[in-house]
């Protein structure tokens, strides 16, 4: 194993590649070792009160809007920062991982908005964490044109899509990277080494250093970011405000802290970001132990019921009371083969995006470039020649804690096709990411980890409240399995199962599959092939 000592307490413990030292300079990584000493304490500390929240919504104590921050939501006038260069006009965005291929197709997509998700659309094997650095860098210098092995050529175009870039989660590491003998969060890894390498950069070409925040579950979160964007734009001389950040709303928490998030963000704020299916995986997980709120199949879950549309709604409100954009969630469907671009798109998909632009949101998620242009027509049916509607400030919407929380209006009982669809997609999912996939086409959706982690939470919650039987789901499983290895003899099988066995028929739920997978299956083979 290649071991590194660099400067400010920085160890590399992963294998190199090709022109890995590109992004892994002496200057990068003391620039990661600054931030990670300067916020490790605050870390920590973050991570254990998350610990500690969840356990006390677990035993019921109540979720509500906080008395300590009324002032904050009750002061009129305090608004975010002004829209950054291309961000102004975000009606369609589109997400992927940084892969080489995906970054091509994603800028040339006709998107306004290329998310580059280091998160729940990559899986985080070494060489796709520093890969996708090197993708994004070859991007922002016009390098990254490249001739597959079928003979397909991939060229940027001269309209190009604003990057902004999804860091993982402060509930992951990166332990290939050591600072002061612990393993840098992965948050900073991400976010430091774009902002080191692309900063200046996307500045000098009329941009700037864009992110999309994740998982963010109150406003401490968002005050601990700020710090970050703070303290790095000092070390490399850039203006203080410089940074653009879009946060997720895809915990149950944060959507009762909208406002908070923003304040705290205020002077790097671009918007907030219906993040739908991690939020419902949050709200599965965070009362996973209560019966009232016991969710029927994934696919009778639809944004039309009445807690989706109450964050939904109030997430408009709250971007358009502080002058943030307001952008709605993914639409996973992937077109067939023969899809044109203006061909025929499923009518609930349809509905979904007028829904949201009759809402007032500014743009919407897509995960396949052949939505794009669909999405913009819908967008440009309501916002005609104007770049957003944030002027629409939904004066009308009032939402209470208990509308946020009306999930009895759609529970239900699983079906046994549920069931089984639920163990089909995790284990499909899980055998693609421990091979150093996150996104993947199942069903005809691009789905990501969120889709496994709605899947696995469910199977637990249904078998916590007797909804089904271990011996039906123990069943479905080896069935299940089976196909599994029938249809892709290459299959990690044994390891597939063993992941959801463990992250769904375990006596407790874990919060998420991704940490458990990672520390067990993609660092040690990373090890083991350095």
């Amino acid at each position: 194993m290649s071991t590194t000592e660099l400067t400010h307490r920085v160890q590399v413990l992963g294998a190199p590649g090709d022109r890995f030292d590109e992004i892994l300079t002496p200057g990068a990584l003391d620039f990661l070792g600054r931030l990670a000493h300067a916020f490790a304490g605050r870390y920590r500390d973050i991570l254990t009160e998350r610990r500690r929240r969840a356990l006390r919504l677990s035993s019921g104590s109540p979720l509500d809007f906080s008395r300590a921050t009324a002032a904050v939501r009750a002061d009129p006038h305090w608004r975010v920062a002004p829209p950054a260069p291309g961000l102004t006009d975000r009606r369609v965005e589109i997400t992927g991982p940084p892969e080489r291929r995906t970054t091509v197709d994603a800028l040339n997509s006709g998107a306004q908005v290329w998310l580059a998700d280091f998160e729940d659309a990559t899986s985080p094997t070494w060489e796709n964490i520093i890969g996708g650095q090197l993708n994004l860098l070859d991007a922002i210098e016009r390098r990254i044109d490249f001739t597959a092995p079928d003979g397909t050529e991939y060229r940027l175009g001269d309209r190009l899509a604003t990057i902004v870039v999804r860091p993982r989660g402060w509930h992951l590491v990166e332990e290939h990277l050591l600072v002061d003998g612990r393993p840098v969060p992965a948050s900073l890894v991400d976010f430091g080494l774009y902002f080191f390498h692309c900063a200046q950069r996307q500045i000098d070409a009329g941009s700037g250093p864009y992110f999309y925040l994740p998982k963010l579950e109150n406003a401490y979160d968002a005050r601990l970011w700020n710090d970050v964007f703070v303290l790095a734009q000092e070390l490399l001389g850039i203006p203080r405000g410089t940074i653009r950040a879009t946060v997720l709303i895809e915990t149950v928490t944060a959507a009762f802290e909208m406002e908070e998030i923003l304040y705290e963000l205020r002077e790097h704020g671009a918007g907030l970001n219906a993040g739908r299916w991690d939020y419902l995986f949050s709200l599965i997980k965070t009362f996973a132990h209560r019966p009232d709120f016991s969710l029927p199949d994934r696919t009778q879950v639809t944004m039309t019921s009445p807690f989706l549309r109450a964050y939904t709604e109030l997430l408009v409100r709250t971007c358009h009371q502080r002058g943030a954009h307001a952008i709605g969630g993914m639409t996973a469907h992937v077109p067939g083969d023969d899809a044109r671009a203006d061909g025929p798109v499923p009518a609930t998909v349809r509905l979904d995006k007028e829904r949201e632009a009759e809402d007032g949101f500014d743009g919407t998620w897509v995960a396949h470039p052949g939505l794009v242009p669909f999405c913009r027509e819908v967008f440009d049916g309501v916002l005609g020649g104007r770049p957003h509607q944030i002027d629409r400030t939904r004066d009308d919407v009032a939402v209470s804690a208990a509308q946020l929380l009306a999930v009895r209006r759609t529970a239900g009982p699983p079906t046994v096709a549920g069931v089984r669809a639920n163990i089909s997609v995790a284990l499909r999912y899980f055998d693609a990411w421990l091979r150093g996939t996150g996104a993947v086409a199942l069903g005809g959706l691009m789905e990501d980890a969120a889709a496994a982690e709605i899947a696995r939470a469910q199977v637990w919650q249904w078998l916590r409240h007797g909804a089904v039987d271990r011996g039906t789901v123990l069943g479905l499983l080896d069935e299940e399995t089976a196909a599994l290895g029938a249809q892709y003899p290459w299959a990690r099988i044994e390891e597939v199962r063993a992941l959801f066995e463990r992250t769904a028929l375990a006596r407790e739920l874990p919060a998420f599959f991704t940490p458990d997978a990672y520390s067990r299956h993609l660092v040690r083979r990373a090890v083991a092939t350095a």
